[in-house]
């Protein structure tokens, strides 16, 4: 890694990526909201806020609305023993943990100045480098929270785009997850897949459009994603144990 590269400032969006690398990273948050699953656990960056990538750490990151950040690539140990002396161990100690922090007012100052624009002189970002680690020796092991699956967006999306070709990558950018992780959640949170949930919040459409609706049931079928009526009525009977008619005779009698 050349001597320019150990600080870089970059800007995401809701473009994932889902990647792993040998270094470890510091990210340190300037404005917008970056969220990253970090080896299957979930946390959230802002302004004044540090996410810890150890090396060889799967994770994946995206912003729904965009997110700039002052991003540490940190050369290795031989590095850390060479710039930091006695403080080399406390270091390694925090890169070996995933997870955010928050930094001070002090340290944000620092990450404020080097994004301003001397990150792009190799001395400096690589002085500025080194007083970054040195200002974190001290501080806790990072903590990561796991933050619950978004279902209300999920809920919202799958109404807003029922009759349309839904697939397990759309609710995986929602979640800024990629479509592998986003399965492992779904079955540990709703012990289901993805395309389950879909199908599900579907039907429940379909049944509060018989029950609330004039419309025919070929039209409703296809309003949430069926071309072909036959198999929107078998999907009904399979999850509600009765056919569209049976169930909008039902709500009508109630």
């Amino acid at each position: 890694m050349s001597s320019g590269s150990i600080l870089s400032l970059r800007h995401y969006t809701h473009d994932l990526i889902a990647h792993s690398h040998e270094h470890s990273q510091l990210v340190f948050g300037l404005r917008g909201q970056l969220d990253f699953e970090l080896d299957g656990r979930g946390a959230r960056i802002e302004r004044q806020g540090l996410i810890v990538v150890p090396g060889g750490a799967h994770h994946t990151c995206g912003s729904a609305t965009g997110s700039h950040c002052l991003v540490f690539d940190v050369p290795g140990d031989a590095w850390l023993e060479r710039s930091l002396g006695e403080q080399a161990a406390a270091s390694q100690r925090l890169l070996e943990h995933c997870g955010s922090l928050m930094l001070n007012n002090h340290q944000q100052q620092l990450v404020d100045w080097l994004a301003a624009g001397p990150v792009n002189n190799p001395l400096i970002a690589q002085q500025g480098a080194v007083l970054l680690l040195a200002s974190l020796s001290n501080t806790p092991a990072p903590v990561t929270v796991q933050q619950q699956l978004p279902f209300a967006s999920f809920d919202a999306y799958i109404e807003q785009n029922a009759a349309y070709p839904l697939q397990v990558a759309d609710l995986a950018r929602l979640a800024g997850l990629s479509s592998a992780r986003l399965h492992a959640r779904f079955i540990a949170e709703a012990s289901m897949t993805p395309m389950d949930y879909i199908r599900q919040r579907r039907l429940l459409k379909a049944r509060t459009l018989l029950a609330e609706t004039d419309l025919a049931i070929g039209e409703i079928a296809s309003r949430v994603g069926y071309s072909s009526q036959s198999a929107f009525s078998a999907a009904m009977l399979k999850t509600f144990g009765r056919a569209p008619r049976a169930l909008r005779r039902e709500s009508g009698d109630n």
